[in-house]
């Protein structure tokens, strides 16, 4: 009797590939805890039980050879998040949630409003000046009122477009 495999069984993939990022943490973290933490307290207790003072300290083993082994590290699971990332943005074991393809944010900046710099006199804006009103000392001006509209912004460029407020 020939034994059929359902779709899930088709899709299960071996263990080694889905668990192989937690193990590279995992693996990496109990090597520094075993370099940095155990084997210096370890080693601190041997030199102080056979010679009854401690003379040398510990060198962490990984460390030796300008650290290469903490780069290749950070590589491996640097490279592995990131991957795991694009799996996620592409929708691979989300749990039943769906992203849209684009992956981007839904936010679309307000159409822009054209301006047109030009003075009282009907002459263009000169860099630095503005044509509103200044607010002084005593003015009623002050927090929480608007600010003026700044035509040209530093060195000439134009200023960000202000979007109109319902309050206005």
């Amino acid at each position: 009797m020939a034994e059929k495999i359902s779709e899930s069984e088709k899709k299960k993939e071996d263990w080694m590939n889905s668990k192989w990022r937690p193990m590279m943490g995992w693996s990496y973290m109990l090597t520094c805890i075993a370099d940095f933490v155990i084997f210096p307290v370890l080693w601190s207790v041997l030199q102080a039980i056979s010679k009854g003072q401690v003379n040398v300290q510990w060198q962490p083993i990984t460390l030796q050879g300008a650290g290469l082994y903490h780069i290749a590290m950070g590589a491996v699971l640097g490279i592995a998040a990131y991957g795991r990332t694009q799996e996620k943005l592409g929708g691979a074991n989300n749990g039943g949630l769906s992203t849209p393809v684009s992956g981007g944010t839904t936010y679309t900046p307000p159409a822009a409003i054209p301006q047109s710099p030009t003075s009282n006199f009907g002459l263009p804006a000169v860099s630095g000046f503005s044509n509103a009103p200044t607010a002084g000392f005593g003015s009623g001006a002050g927090f929480g009122a608007p600010a003026a509209e700044v035509i040209t912004g530093f060195g000439g460029k134009p200023a960000p477009v202000i979007p109109p407020f319902p309050e206005k």
